[in-house]
């Protein structure tokens, strides 16, 4: 069974075509959205009471518990999109995961992300997020991104960590140093048309993992005009899935490491 873990502010019906492969597979996929976000928002997220160690340490982790104890699988993959991936080294229990794929699961650090992409996360999170946290009671994302709305105080939080140089591993309230124990095989992926999620950017993530692969995709080598941060989930990205798969089941070694 594999957790599919997202990015950001992104539902979990975004997932829905590589769980299907992922099923069709034999290897069974589990979707599902952070509190605040999608099918677990609220009516407002005015006052919404979340933070972004609330997605990892009770959101994710509630769903590790729930594969294990309820479905109890052979084998326990995680698949992590960006913040899904960057965040798995905090689980509680996380030797209960064999296999774990990251797709643009970089450090979030503003002057790591490349080109004019730096300026604009720059902007972000050190004006948009916290002022309009402060001022509305969350964030309307919606208006800056095809993401959703963010509660406020996981922009706070994921916005102090985007101004640090070390990100999240620079917050001294976060069970850092599970990192280190963090012992599942690790496929981690960055995209050459990723202005976020660039190489350098992933590679300074990987490096706080212990057993990792990495692959770095360049779109027309897989027979695509772009993928960016979203593509690889898109139905357009399915020829890239198969790896994934075939990891999840028997991770390798093989590949360049981080």
């Amino acid at each position: 069974m594999v957790g599919i873990h997202s990015a950001t502010a992104v539902p979990r019906g975004f997932y829905d075509a590589f769980a299907r492969f992922l099923t069709d597979q034999g290897l069974g996929a589990l979707t599902y959205d952070y509190r605040g976000i999608g099918d677990s928002g609220p009516g407002s997220l005015r006052g919404f009471k979340a933070t972004a160690s609330d997605w990892v340490l009770q959101d994710m982790a509630g769903v590790l518990d729930w594969i294990d104890d309820t479905l109890a699988p052979r084998r326990i993959g995680h698949v992590g999109h960006s913040f899904g991936g960057q965040t798995a080294g905090l689980l509680p229990d996380a030797g209960r995961i064999d296999a774990m794929v990251t797709v643009s699961s970089q450090t979030g650090y503003w002057k790591a992300q490349k080109g004019g992409q730096k300026w604009l996360v720059g902007l972000h999170v050190h004006l948009t997020l916290p002022v309009l946290a402060r001022v509305m009671g969350y964030v309307p994302w919606s208006a800056f991104s095809k993401a959703e709305d963010l509660p406020g105080d996981v922009a706070t939080q994921w916005a102090a960590w985007c101004r640090s140089p070390g990100y999240l591993m620079d917050d001294p309230e976060l069970p850092t140093e599970r990192y280190a124990r963090f012992g599942a095989p690790v496929l981690a992926y960055s995209i050459a048309d990723d202005d976020w999620g660039s190489r350098s950017a992933v590679d300074a993530l990987m490096r706080h993992y212990p057993n990792v692969t990495r692959r770095h995709l360049e779109p027309a080598a897989a027979g695509l005009d772009a993928i960016g941060h979203f593509g690889f989930f898109r139905r357009q990205g399915q020829a890239l899935w198969p790896e994934v798969a075939a990891w999840l089941m028997d991770p390798t070694d093989e590949g360049e490491r981080s």
